[in-house]
């Protein structure tokens, strides 16, 4: 479930609408609606498919307690997920030998104990199984178990009006269980462990779910041989708690961004972080540390907002600060030059950038070739207060805006002039200039509806998403461009999002289809990488990269991570963080 909160931050939570994932599969599959062309979903009863999910749910839910069992390695938590006695294949626990993968990658699958085929065991030897696995990691960091698909008996029910999705006692069904666990092993490298099982599972009285026979376990692994990163930001000073969110300190979810740029013209990077209705300005002091210079250098007490953007608007040669924001944008200029001192000045409403928008992000290029940055702001809507008019093909967001540099230095908004005034909940856009014409080109992340590819023609942009080959219409959230394949031309790639729970739901209404042909599925399939075919033209090379499922998939994007030469991708997700697993 979604919380419903006004991006102003000013909205109360409530549980009232779902993901968007959701809607999109109930509204419009369940309704016998399929957008775009998609494949008509098989006949089955609504009300039978929603009992399902509700079952299916109710079984994730258990499983993601079970994780945290797995996680504390308490075996008598584990116990409870278990029947008495298990028709049970023995699990892979003996790691096999390291496949070189890719430079500092290994691959390595993982054998059952010989000796022992299919049986009835009791619950003991399960969780000894288990134990035996657990055992070959010192460490435990994170563990997930995941329905990916589940079938149900005919008599099972759920709970009706139940708060959370509850099975009633007696419920029976088969389940595709997915898991991976993420640790160190003894050798002290990373490990990502991933596996799957056929699981019966059964509801007894009281609860929860039961796995009563465990089917066609695999293991395989991912092994690191070095440690590229290592989190330090307490000794790095800047380590931040906010309010947790929900409470009156924190209420929305609108407020948070972040920048990096040399802003003192030092030669070392700072950092910018907007949050919580204030900024916060950390300085690199040159030797693996930051100090905060938030209020020496006057930006906390500016307006803050979602999408601080580092450029130098008037060209005097040091970096000032734009800020998308929910209501009137704002511009910072830094005071550096000509005073000699650090400090930013509020200039929005001399520059003319005061304009309202729910912004979320912003972008900068020289669109009108005067020599001067123009900005681009990606505005979304009020989600929670506005209701997307369509989950696939939205067009009621806010327009964006495009600041286009005068002659007199000031900026003037000429989105609608320029054919770039997308209304289709923005989150993010990217300039880069992919036909070779020397013009920047634009493209728009779109969150309900579908990307723009905006091509600078000279005069304005056209949209030509589709015939270029990147008409994305997942939940756009992130834009990036970099060469990955080091061929010379820029490619792409798009944030979206994947969900376990709605490609459940996919697998049920379209056993046949993939993202490929049914847009409903691309909604839950996650990221997308598209190669520049050297003309401005792309093809889709997702699939053939090996599939990026980002689950609730934000920004990031192309980075070198290991200095060998090639772009590597990084992509960050999450969403607001509850007391547990089960909630987002």
């Amino acid at each position: 479930m979604r919380n419903t909160v006004r991006p102003d931050g000013r909205g109360a939570p409530s549980r009232l609408l779902p993901t968007r994932i959701l809607p999109a599969l109930l509204l419009l599959a369940l309704a016998g609606l399929p957008p775009l062309g998609a494949q008509s979903p098989q006949r089955a009863d609504p009300a039978r498919l929603e009992v399902i999910e509700d079952l299916s749910e109710s079984l994730a839910n258990d499983m993601l307690d079970f994780s945290v069992a797995v996680r504390d390695r308490d075996t008598a938590r584990m116990g409870k997920y278990f029947s008495e006695t298990v028709t049970a294949a023995p699990l892979p626990s003996a790691p096999g030998p390291l496949q070189p993968a890719v430079k500092w990658i290994s691959n390595r699958t993982w054998d059952a104990p010989p000796g022992r085929g299919t049986s009835a065991v009791r619950r003991d030897a399960v969780l000894a199984d288990w134990e035996q696995l657990l055992d070959r990691l010192a460490e435990v960091e994170d563990v997930r178990f995941k329905v990916r698909g589940a079938t149900f008996d005919d008599a099972a029910q759920a709970v009706k009006g139940a708060s959370m999705p509850t099975a009633v006692p007696g419920a029976r069904g088969d389940a595709r269980i997915g898991f991976w666990l993420v640790g160190r092993n003894s050798e002290g490298q990373r490990e990502w462990l991933r596996g799957t099982f056929e699981a019966a599972v059964l509801y007894p009285p009281g609860g929860p779910w039961h796995i009563t026979a465990v089917q066609q376990p695999s293991v395989s692994s991912v092994v690191s041989s070095q440690d590229l990163f290592s989190e330090v930001s307490v000794p790095a000073g800047v380590a931040r708690r906010l309010p947790a969110y929900g409470t009156p300190q924190n209420s929305g979810f609108a407020w948070n961004g972040a920048a990096a740029a040399d802003v003192d013209g030092d030669g070392w990077i700072d950092l910018l972080v907007t949050t919580g209705g204030r900024n916060v300005l950390y300085l690199n002091d040159g030797s693996g540390g930051f100090r905060e210079a938030s209020a020496g250098s006057g930006i906390g007490q500016l307006a803050s907002g979602t999408g601080p953007l580092f450029l130098d608007y008037d060209n005097d040669g040091d970096l000032d600060v734009f800020i998308a924001t929910v209501g009137q944008q704002v511009l910072l200029e830094n005071r550096l030059i000509p005073d000699g001192v650090l400090r930013f000045q509020d200039v929005s409403l001399e520059m003319r950038v005061a304009v309202n928008a729910v912004g979320f992000s912003a972008a900068a290029a020289d669109v009108n070739g005067d020599g001067r940055p123009d900005i681009y702001v990606s505005s979304y809507n009020h989600y929670g207060r506005v209701t997307p008019n369509s989950w696939t093909a939205a067009t009621n967001g806010t327009p964006n805006l495009l600041f286009v540099s005068q002659p007199d230095g000031t900026y003037r908004e000429r989105a609608a002039a320029w054919g770039v005034n997308d209304s289709r909940w923005s989150y993010a856009a990217g300039f880069a200039d992919v036909t070779g014409d020397g013009r920047p080109d634009l493209y728009v992340a779109n969150d309900f509806g579908e990307n723009a590819f905006f091509v600078h023609n000279g005069e304005r942009f056209r949209d030509e998403a589709r015939e270029r080959g990147v008409l994305d219409t997942g939940y756009g959230m992130g834009v990036a461009f970099g060469d990955y394949d080091n061929d010379g031309h820029l490619d792409l790639h798009v944030t979206n999002m994947s969900s376990t729970a709605g490609n459940r739901i996919l697998g049920r209404l379209f056993p046949d289809a993939d993202p490929g042909n049914n847009p409903l599925k691309k909604l839950a399939s996650g990221n997308n990488l598209y190669r520049n075919l050297g003309n401005g033209m792309f093809e889709d090379v997702t699939s053939a990269v090996g599939g990026l499922p980002g689950q609730w998939a934000w920004g990031g994007g192309f980075i070198d991570f290991d200095n060998d030469g090639v772009e590597d991708l990084y992509s960050p997700n999450g969403f607001i963080s509850g007391k547990s697993m089960k909630d987002t």
